[in-house]
This record gives C-alpha cells, structure tokens and sequence, in this order.
C-alpha cells in the first residue's frame, strides 16, 4: 500500500520593523512559501509599504496587529527597542503564547532580552542574520543575497529547533553563539563587513595618492580582490597568503613602509599593524625562515614606534 506524508502548513510569520532586514527576510520567506500574518512599524506608511511587498493585509502601528495563530513574532528592530517589543508583547492577551515562537534579529543581544516572553510560554532565541543590508539598496535588489545566509542563534533547546526551521524556510543556516561569547560574535561580524570597507578605503586612498585623483574608482582592483577571496575560501586564510611578506623579502616590505610614510604618513599606522598581522599569517604559514622572521619583526616594531608620533590624524 503506497502512502504519503501530510503537507506541510506553511509557516506563519509576523514582522515587527519595517526596515530592510524584516522586509528583505519577510520577502525571502513569501517566496520560499511561509506567509506574513502582519508588518508592525512605529509609521503606519512604512508599515503598508513593507506590507505590500510582503503581500501582507494586516499592518499598522501597534502589536496588537499581530493575529492569534501567528508561529513566529521576528522582532527585526534597532537592537535598543527588543526589549521594549518583548515586553509590551508579553502584556497583550489573545496571543497563544504556548504555541508560538519569538525572535530577533541582534546581533549583539542574546535570547535573554526575550524573557518576558518566554515566561508567558513562547519559544525564544536570537536569530541574526550575518549579511549586510545595505541603505542604498532597494528591498528587493537584496533579495537574492540573503537567500541561503547564516544566521547567529542562542536560545534553549526548543528556540534552537524553530530556529533551523525558520533557517531551513529562508534556505539558510545557523551557527550557535554562545551567550557568553555573544559580544566577540557581533566584533567578529563587524570585521567582516565594517573592517572590510575601511580597509577598501585605505586602498583607494592610497591609490588616489598614485593616481592622483580624489576619489578613483576601484575597478582595478576587483579582480585581484575577487581572486584572493576565492582562494581564500577555497583553501584557507594562510594557504592564501602571497606576497613580500609571506617571502620574506624585507627589502621590500621596508621600502613599502618608507613610502607610505612619505607619502601618507596618516595611514602608516594601519600599514604597519596590517603587515605585523601579515607577518604573523606568514609565520602560521611557514613560509619565513627564523632569521628572516626576526627580521621582518625588528622592521615592523621600528616603524610602529615611528607611527605614534607621525601617524596621527588631525
């Protein structure tokens, strides 16, 4: 006798923030067949854009738009407004509380902050999204790049679990963060988005300095920058790791020290540090001989002692 499972019910998600990540994220669930019972804003204009591209009908100002039978409340507000949300929604009536799960998307807050809830008999836990939402982006040009994303989750064992399901609709995943390390988890994402960008400043201010334009374009560099993050994730950080450095030639790397302090004596501290920690990427590699080392860190320290007086900006 053939049989065949039960059809799943599709998930059923509230948005508590109309700005980019709860519209992009609401976008990628309708599209991956959940359905958004409510968009919640402080506006009420936000609140009916975000829900028009969500294909939501139930919008408005207050909580109590959010319908009973709701899955998930995703609280995708300024990380310093969750708690206000949890704890204004733990006072509402009407909500099935002990079926429903709560999130929100900090990622400098853990699960904690939604104990209001928990209390009430919701399922909580964190649910950050580790992609950048860029302000200049349309909604739906950011779509596709958060399709298949990480997301940073604590929580008990049940929020974990709706977690992977909430992860699994929007065809991402979850990396567990540990409440105790949730501070260095969010220091570790600004580098890869924050760190990243001052660092493709740096390069165009250096090569407006050889260019000398204000502000070049960097097309020049995005295929040596495409190239390396590919070998980067395809073998790893150190087995990446080309250049003087990684060879030990420190004749080079102290004429690129002596130019940049000649001509952009401001940046020779973030130049100095950089190749420091190149140095060290280099030592993980093996790639430096011991002598070679010592002399590439004699190097490095005498221009970061330089640094702190030259290098400063006004």
């Amino acid at each position: 006798m053939k049989t065949t499972g039960r059809r799943r019910v599709p998930l059923r998600v509230a948005i508590v923030g109309a700005g980019k990540v709860g519209t992009v994220l609401g976008r990628v669930l309708v599209e991956e067949g959940a359905r958004i019972t409510a968009v919640v804003s402080r506006s009420r204009s936000s609140a009916r854009s975000a829900a028009a591209f969500l294909r939501c009908r139930t919008h408005g100002d207050a909580l109590t738009a959010i319908p009973p039978g709701t899955d998930i409340v995703f609280i995708a507000t300024p990380h310093d407004a969750v708690a206000g949300v949890a704890s204004t929604l733990a006072r509402l009536e009407g909500l099935e509380f002990g079926r429903m799960g709560a999130c929100h998307a900090s990622g400098m807050l853990t699960a904690s902050v939604l104990e209001p809830l928990a209390e009430r008999g919701a399922t909580v836990f964190s649910f950050h999204p580790l992609q950048t939402f860029p302000r200049s982006f349309p909604p739906r040009r950011i779509v596709p790049l958060a399709r298949g994303i990480w997301y940073g989750a604590d929580g008990p064992r049940p929020g974990l679990r709706m977690a992977r399901r909430l992860a699994r609709t929007l065809r991402g995943h979850i990396i567990e963060i540990p409440p105790e390390f949730r501070e260095l988890y969010h220091a570790t994402c600004v580098v890869a988005s924050n760190h990243l960008t001052v660092l493709l400043s740096v390069l165009r201010e250096m090569y407006g300095r050889v260019s000398r334009k204000e502000a070049p374009r960097l097309d020049p560099f995005r295929p040596i920058i495409e190239a390396t993050v590919l070998n980067v994730f395809a073998t790893s950080p150190a087995s990446a790791l080309s250049g003087p450095v990684a060879r030990g030639g420190v004749e080079t790397v102290a004429k690129h020290l002596e130019a940049v302090r000649a001509s952009l004596p401001a940046l020779l501290p973030y130049f100095t540090r950089m190749t420091l920690e190149t140095a060290r990427l280099a030592i993980e590699r093996g790639s430096l001989t011991p002598e070679r080392r010592e002399a590439l860190e004699n190097l490095i320290m005498s221009y970061m002692q330089d640094s702190s007086t030259t290098g400063n900006r006004k």
